[in-house]
C-alpha cells in the first residue's frame, strides 16, 4: 500500500494504484476515512503504526465494497475504535438497499456489501467527525457523504469526483478508468452534489480514485460543466 502525506493533516493510502482511503491527523490520533478493498486492513494498520498514532475512529463515505471492504476486519482488530457512519450507510450495510419514495427510482449500481459491524454513532449533514464536517453528497450512491476539514479546506469527496484518468463528476465516464461512472446511481443528482461541493471552495480535493488535487476549483468547475 502506498502511503502519501499531503499537507499537515492528510495521509492518502493507495492500493493497486487506484483505490484510496485516508488517514486524517487529529490531536488524539487518527481518523480513517473508508477502509478500502477487502484485504486492506494490514496495510492500513501498518501505515498508522508508521505514523506513530492510533486509529481512534473509522468513518465511511458510502457502502460500496471498495470503500468498506475491510471494515469488519478493522473493527475486530481495533475493538475500542469509534465507528461513525451516515444513517443510510448503516442501513445499506445491514443489507437493506430500498430507495426512499422521494428519491429518483434509478437502479442502484456498484458492489454494495453487507457488514456485521455496528456503528457506535450515526451522523448526518453538518455533524462533526473530529475536525471533519459531514456534507451530504448523494448521487454516486444515495448514502454518500463527504468530509470537509475546516482546519485547511481539504475536501474528502468519496466518489463524488474522480481524478484517475482525468477529473470527472460521478457518472461521467473516463474510458481509461470508467468504474466510478459505471457504479453511479443517479448522474443528475451527482452533478448537483458536485456543484454543492465546489461551493465549499476547497483548497484540496481528495477522492476515492486518483491523486489529490491542490487548488481544485477550476478543475472541479470544468468537470461539472462537462458532465452537464
Amino acid at each position: 500500500m502506498k502511503v502519501t502525506a499531503i499537507g499537515e493533516h492528510l495521509i492518502q493510502l493507495t492500493r493497486l494504484g487506484a483505490f484510496n482511503c485516508y488517514l486524517v491527523r487529529e490531536a488524539d490520533g487518527l481518523t480513517l476515512v473508508d477502509t478500502g478493498l477487502a484485504g486492506s486492513a494490514n496495510g492500513i494498520l501498518a501505515a498508522a503504526q508508521q505514523l506513530g498514532q492510533p486509529i481512534k475512529r473509522i468513518t465511511l463515505t458510502h457502502a460500496h465494497g471498495d470503500h468498506v471492504g475491510s471494515l469488519d476486519v478493522l473493527a475486530n482488530k481495533l475493538p475500542e475504535v469509534e465507528l461513525v457512519y451516515g444513517e443510510r450507510t448503516a442501513v445499506f450495510l445491514a443489507g437493506n438497499l430500498t430507495l426512499h419514495a422521494d428519491e429518483p427510482q434509478a437502479k442502484l449500481r456498484g458492489g454494495f456489501v453487507a457488514s456485521s459491524t455496528q456503528a457506535t454513532r450515526l451522523v448526518a449533514d453538518s455533524d462533526r467527525v473530529g475536525s471533519l464536517r459531514v456534507v451530504a453528497a448523494s448521487g454516486h450512491t444515495p448514502d454518500q457523504i463527504a468530509f470537509f476539514d475546516s482546519r485547511d479546506g481539504t475536501l474528502i469527496a468519496g466518489d463524488a469526483f474522480q481524478t484517475k484518468a482525468g477529473i470527472a463528476v460521478a457518472g461521467q465516464i473516463r474510458w481509461l478508468f470508467p468504474f466510478p461512472a459505471l457504479a453511479t446511481w443517479h448522474k443528475e443528482t451527482a452533478v448537483s452534489t458536485a456543484q454543492k461541493l465546489l461551493a465549499l471552495n476547497p483548497t484540496r480535493l481528495a477522492v476515492g480514485h486518483g491523486p489529490v488535487l491542490e487548488n481544485p476549483g477550476a478543475a472541479m468547475a470544468a468537470a461539472i460543466e462537462a458532465a452537464r
